[in-house]
């Protein structure tokens, strides 16, 4: 009787340790998956997942895993998505798609890109559902008035298959966001009736910052330019209402040209931006720096001078532009 009690205690020992060892030959088993992404489609149950990966050779057999799924069925509970399982065990990839944690894929709004810039590259975005119709997208942004300007230059993170008015219209919430806290907290006394003309003058000053710190001083320049009923003289405006014509280089012929955009034609604002703004460019046009400055001039380093007087100006224009191009 000890003998039989003896024997059947080693059999389950036995069983024990193998059962053991199975399970943990299971967690470290890793999948050889040579894709970037793998896609779950909808319905897809786990027979028909392993099947697949076995025919890819991600992995050897299903049929332990199928029968670990006997004991533990709730974790074999697979949700659709696009899953990215590189350098992962079968078992932690199961979880992972029974979680449900898809792969994030972002899209980046980068500040002073154009409307219609941006839509090339969204359309161009990898699982991003992008309708037939590019006005519906429009519509479907809700805005009262053209789009451009609307979105907040930031990175966006997305799974597969979202679609592009849902990228499009986080975008435009956070500049709605950004825009009103701006305009709340404005500096008195600005030539700005509302909080759209601060996004058209937060455009521009993001088009001619090519250096961070001097955001402000921009500011200030086109602020006492619209106190003075000055034209706002600036290129990126001009070169906007070009569209299309334009080559690459400003003419003095293009600065003659009538359009609503062309700020050495017209007087105060273009009637919409002419590029999606930073945060900082929309909080430098509404707290501009306080200056006696109605000129810049690229220094051609990224940087500009600021003048007082048009004298000054012009000493500036023939110190960093002529002598320029005469060097060149």
């Amino acid at each position: 009787m000890k003998k039989l009690l003896l024997f059947f205690l080693l059999m389950l020992l036995g069983i024990s340790a193998y059962v053991y060892h199975s399970v943990q030959t299971l967690k470290s088993e890793p999948l050889a998956i040579t894709s970037e992404i793998y896609e779950v489609t909808q319905g897809m149950g786990f027979n028909r997942l392993c099947k697949d990966w076995q025919v890819k050779r991600y992995l050897e057999s299903c049929l332990k895993y199928q029968v670990y799924a006997k004991f533990v069925p709730e974790l074999f509970h697979l949700k659709a998505g696009v899953y990215e399982l590189k350098g992962m065990t079968v078992l932690e990839a199961i979880g992972k798609i029974h979680r449900g944690e898809q792969k994030q894929f972002s899209f980046t709004i980068i500040a002073g890109d154009t409307f219609q810039n941006i839509l090339k590259k969204l359309k161009n975005s990898p699982f991003v559902v992008y309708p037939n119709d590019e006005q519906k997208l429009i519509e479907e942004m809700k805005l009262d008035s053209a789009p451009e300007g609307w979105l907040l230059p930031e990175t966006y993170h997305y799974e597969a298959y979202t679609s592009a008015s849902s990228v499009l219209n986080r975008a435009k919430e956070k500049m709605q966001v950004v825009l009103q806290q701006a305009w709340q907290q404005r500096m008195e006394a600005l030539p700005l009736k509302e909080p759209y003309q601060v996004l058209i003058l937060a455009s521009i000053i993001e088009k001619e910052t090519g250096y961070a710190p001097e955001r402000a001083t921009i500011a200030s320049v086109f602020i006492n330019r619209l106190n003075r009923n000055m034209r706002l003289q600036t290129d990126p405006t001009v070169i906007y209402g070009l569209g299309d014509a334009f080559d690459g280089d400003i003419k003095r012929r293009h600065l003659k040209e009538h359009t609503p955009y062309n700020t050495y034609r017209i007087k105060g604002l273009p009637p919409t931006p002419i590029a999606m703004p930073s945060a900082e460019a929309i909080y430098a046009a509404t707290q501009p720096e306080q200056t006696p400055y109605y000129y810049f001039v690229s220094k051609g380093n990224g940087q500009h001078q600021f003048s007082k007087s048009l004298r000054e100006h012009n000493q500036a224009v023939k110190k960093y532009i002529l002598k320029s191009n005469n060097d060149s």
